[in-house]
């Protein structure tokens, strides 16, 4: 079975096609200051037709969503939670669901509707999963308070957890390791996480970000990677 796996950043595509459990292909594509307009679209129609696959797995790492107790079903309040976040054009974006039950909360998130239509148009099994959802889902809560860090190319998302319970979560923009780390100690000091009771953990591309892990080092006692993304392996913690 060939498997398209599909990871949208919030300047970038991610895509690994995979058969049976062996990674065929892996390749990362990065808007930057020469990219043409419509980079990214362009990178997913190759992608797209690159080969017949027999199912499709997205994943929205996109920073726009809000997280709400499982069981609330105001779907239609879902583009407005979302604005409190960040703009949304309705016009533009499709808006999605993803719950997990392990910690009983669920995402509401949008993702652009074009990507949405290129995907579909397919008729392909496809399965859409929002970052936040599939990370909480593969953490594993040992201590009364944890901070877990995911981090990307440019970007993080962090939950808070407190006797298994999520206090908070966080997708944001990494432009600098000095701001970052002090958003991080900020977020400790209003949830009232003391810095030597708190266990932070991190995965996914903390050799690109270790200047942001060393100065983390320098204030936490208990600090542990528990994934690095090498090539072909831990795409979104598969």
């Amino acid at each position: 079975m060939n498997v398209l796996n599909l990871l949208f950043t919030k300047d970038g595509l991610i895509y690994q096609i995979a058969k049976n459990k062996s990674i065929l292909e892996e390749k990362s594509y990065f808007v930057d200051e020469d990219s043409p307009e419509n980079y990214i679209g362009d990178q997913l129609d190759e992608v797209l037709i690159r080969q017949r696959f027999d199912e499709i797995h997205v994943v929205s790492a996109l920073n726009h969503f809000t997280l709400m107790p499982e069981g609330f079903s105001q779907h239609e309040s879902g583009f407005e939670l979302i604005a409190f976040n960040a703009p949304v054009d309705k016009e533009k974006e499709e808006l999605m669901l993803s719950i997990n039950e392990k910690f009983k909360v669920q995402f509401y998130y949008t993702f652009p509707k074009n990507f949405y239509k290129k995907i579909k148009d397919l008729a392909l099994p496809v399965n859409f999963n929002f970052s936040g959802e599939k990370f909480l889902n593969s953490i594993n809560v040992k201590n009364n308070k944890e901070i877990h860090i995911n981090l990307y190319h440019n970007q993080c998302e962090f939950f808070a957890i407190d006797q298994k319970k999520v206090i908070l979560y966080n997708n944001l923009d990494v432009s600098s390791d000095v701001d970052f780390l002090y958003f991080v100690m900020f977020t400790l000091s209003k949830i009232g996480f003391g810095i030597n009771e708190t266990y932070f953990f991190t995965y996914g591309e903390t050799t690109e970000n270790e200047t942001f892990i060393s100065e983390l080092q320098k204030f936490v006692k208990n600090l542990k990677i528990v994934a690095d993304n090498v090539p072909t392996k831990n795409f979104i913690l598969n």
